[in-house]
């Protein structure tokens, strides 16, 4: 979408900024990965007419990006993609450096900075006392130097939490320009921007939270705007060049605490701060020509009657597939017929589940995240993972519970200590592995926000530690909260921290069972509803446990229990609804809804993605949070999921056959398996992690590589490789 910035961009004779955040670890950007991204970049914005910024790494002293505080990787990769732009054409580049304010410099500490001792240490020691704290330099380590860097800029926000409770205060008078002068033991605009005449560019934003006291939104922001507006202005500050407002929302404490950074988002608001930017004497643009034939264009975006026809064809695609086998009796053979207790079509579905995990988890720009992200409704590999588990558990064990309540609770019991220890091994062995020198484990110690969790939409790119404080395990004496940490999962590979969920749940699992046994459906839907509705509301946090940020126990337990109601009442449920085919016909008519509302998400996956416009932006991103959230598990997500279940259940047992030979022999053995396959793909995604070619982006080459790893998993699981030893 980068282009299509541009193109919007040029439309307002404007110049333009692009952020760099770096996919592969900075030692990894050698001239060959430069040549790659500059002529990218060349081929994007050939004909733009305007500057072209690129701030490469940015808050690059910060310790929450995957690349902060490693002073000398940074230097030299920020050298590296300077020398790329000057061998090509270097007129309409700027190279912008940019660290955060470093106020509360070092942070938490990366777990990449160098250690003490070392030749990179010694560049983070900028006052030689032999201590990396807040008495040295935030900056200076960072610079690249006078020849590479052409404009500097710093993030400096107005925000008194220091991460902790929200709290609305008035900024400070000259604020602002202390923190421009006076932070990080430097003074920067002079340092930087004065002393080697480089033009300044401020990133800046006021907090404002609506859900606490204080003061008020238009006193906070209209305070900070006149601030900035004074650094754009004043003569103390003459070489600033650019100011950019973050315009953004985001959440704080799991996503209780909102927070709207925006200087537009309040129409009483916007309006002053415009108002003020007329009365500031400043330009406001054009800076360059405008073409007049200039427009911006979405790509792979229907819109109108196009968009609608894509609908129409697929309400066509759904009655024929339910009208041809009610009218062509020689389909007939077709319908599902295994007359075994075990039930191939849950284990297809299952299959397909982890497939959309593996996937999703690996993370590579494919043409399978086409499949995977959404594209069959509000729901991913996950919620499914999670329903079907609680299915097989009340298919499994709800025949034993009422001969053999005891059994029921050991065969339990041992398969969660089981799962369990499995998780500690997985936490270990990860921690492990990311100690060794050469071996590149981010992939798994780090989570890099994709801006679709707790954390809100634009959380996207930040970076978080998974494994930080655990280092501590190797002092003497080890600190007394490191190992009760360990047993909680509070560390580990976000990947597999749902297991911590599944161990829970499996435990109480006899209960419930006991409960459905004695015919208490109704009380034990009504029951984890309700349990559901608490969570969603509240959204507290029952454990310390790492699943309770991406699965929340009081929310995520809905579909576990009632896939465990389904699993119990299977065979019941599956003759009424086959007396009840309107129910069905509801259920795929839903599901059809969903996915067609689905292909409507402006999230496009990669450029190979369609989008149909049929809801505006704004306010289908609206209608996104508010029903479709997957974190906290909105209602509307949480329908799609069942309405679609219901829907390819039935699409199975009418279709069985042909669907069995196309993908059956591939699905059937991972569905059976999946916990397994679960486990080796954690494994799989440290391996991809160290093969650069495959953290280039290039969609091709990554979905030949899924066609490969896919492959690998069935193979190892037809073979049983390991199953004496990894569990099944």
């Amino acid at each position: 979408n980068i282009r299509q910035f541009l193109d919007q961009a040029a439309a307002l004779g404007s110049h333009a900024m692009l952020t760099v955040k770096p996919t592969v670890p900075l030692d990894q950007i050698d001239a060959g990965v430069v040549r790659t991204f500059v002529a990218e970049i060349e081929k994007i914005s050939a004909d733009f007419r305007g500057q072209l910024l690129v701030r490469f790494a940015p808050d690059m002293n910060g310790s929450w990006v995957d690349w902060g505080q490693q002073p000398a990787a940074y230097r030299s990769a920020f050298r590296a993609v300077a020398a790329g732009f000057k061998e090509t054409n270097d007129a309409g580049t700027v190279m912008v450096w940019q660290p955060y304010l470093g106020r509360d410099y070092p942070f938490d500490r990366h777990r990449n900075a160098p250690a003490p001792g070392s030749d990179g240490f010694a560049l983070l020691d900028t006052n030689g006392d032999g201590a990396w704290d807040g008495a040295d330099n935030a900056y200076a380590p960072y610079y690249p130097g006078d020849d590479v860097v052409e404009w500097v800029g710093l993030s400096a926000y107005h925000d008194d939490t220091a991460g902790q409770a929200a709290v609305n205060t008035v900024p400070a008078a000259g604020e602002l320009t202390r923190m421009l002068t006076a932070s990080g033991n430097e003074d920067f605009y002079a340092t930087y921007a004065e002393q080697r005449d480089k033009p300044f560019l401020l990133q800046t934003a006021a907090f404002y939270s609506p859900s606490t006291g204080g003061a008020a939104e238009a006193e906070i922001k209209g305070a900070w705007w006149d601030q900035a507006l004074g650094a754009a202005t004043a003569g103390g500050f003459g070489k600033t060049a650019a100011v950019v407002w973050d315009e953004r929302s985001s959440t704080r404490d799991t996503g209780v605490v909102s927070i709207d950074w925006t200087i537009t988002g309040n129409a009483g608001v916007a309006e002053a701060a415009h108002a003020r930017l007329d009365g500031s004497g400043l330009v406001t643009g054009p800076v360059t020509q405008i073409d007049a034939g200039q427009a911006y264009t979405q790509p792979n975006t229907l819109s109108g009657p196009a968009a609608w026809s894509m609908g129409a064809a697929l309400l066509i695609l759904l009655l024929a597939l339910w009208q041809v086998p009610r009218r062509v009796s020689a389909l007939a053979p077709w319908g599902y017929t295994d007359p075994s207790a075990r039930d191939s079509r849950v284990d297809l579905l299952r299959g397909l589940a982890i497939v959309f995990v593996v996937v999703d988890h690996l993370g590579m720009t494919s043409l399978f995240q086409l499949f995977t992200q959404e594209a069959i409704g509000f729901v991913s590999g996950a919620e499914l993972f999670v329903l079907f588990s609680g299915l097989v558990v009340g298919m499994v064990y709800g025949p034993r519970v009422k001969d053999d309540f005891g059994k029921v609770v050991d065969l339990t019991s041992r398969r969660a200590g089981k799962l369990y220890l499995t998780a500690l091994v997985v936490l270990i062995g990860v921690f492990l592995m990311s100690l060794l020198p050469s071996f590149q484990t981010g992939a798994l110690t780090t989570f890099v926000d994709q801006g679709t969790g707790g954390a809100g939409h634009n959380g996207a790119g930040r970076t978080y530690s998974l494994y930080a404080g655990m280092e501590s395990l190797f002092q003497f004496p080890v600190p007394p909260q490191v190992l009760p940490a360990i047993l909680l999962l509070q560390f580990g590979p976000w990947q597999f921290n749902i297991m911590g969920l599944y161990v829970v749940l499996l435990l109480v699992s006899p209960l419930i069972l006991a409960a459905l046994n004695r015919g208490r459906t109704i009380w034990v839907l009504a029951v984890t509803l309700a349990v559901y509705a608490v969570g969603t509301i509240t959204r507290v946090r029952i454990l310390p446990s790492q699943f309770e940020d991406s699965f929340p126990l009081l929310v995520w337990q809905v579909l576990f229990v009632i896939g465990l109601v389904a699993g119990f009442h299977r065979r019941r449920i599956v003759a009424w609804l086959s007396s009840h085919v309107w129910v069905v016909a509801a259920c795929t008519a839903a599901a059809g809804a969903f996915v067609f509302l689905s292909w409507g998400n402006p999230y496009l996956s990669n450029g190979y993605d369609l989008r149909l416009a049929i809801i505006p932006d704004t306010v289908y991103r609206s209608m996104y949070d508010a029903f479709f959230g997957r974190t906290y598990l909105a209602p509307g997500r949480l329908f799609n999921v069942m309405v679609l279940v219901v829907a390819a259940y039935a699409f199975l047992t009418v279709y069985w056959k042909p669907v069995e030979r196309a993908v059956g022999w591939f699905l059937i053995p991972l569905g059976r398996a999946t916990l397994y396959v679960f486990i080796v793909h954690v494994v799989l995604i440290a391996v991809v992690g160290n093969i650069p070619a495959l953290g280039l982006t290039d969609v091709w080459i990554n979905t030949a590589a899924y066609v490969v790893i896919l492959g690998l998993l069935w193979v190892m699981v037809r073979t049983r490789f390991l199953f004496r030893i990894i569990p099944t």
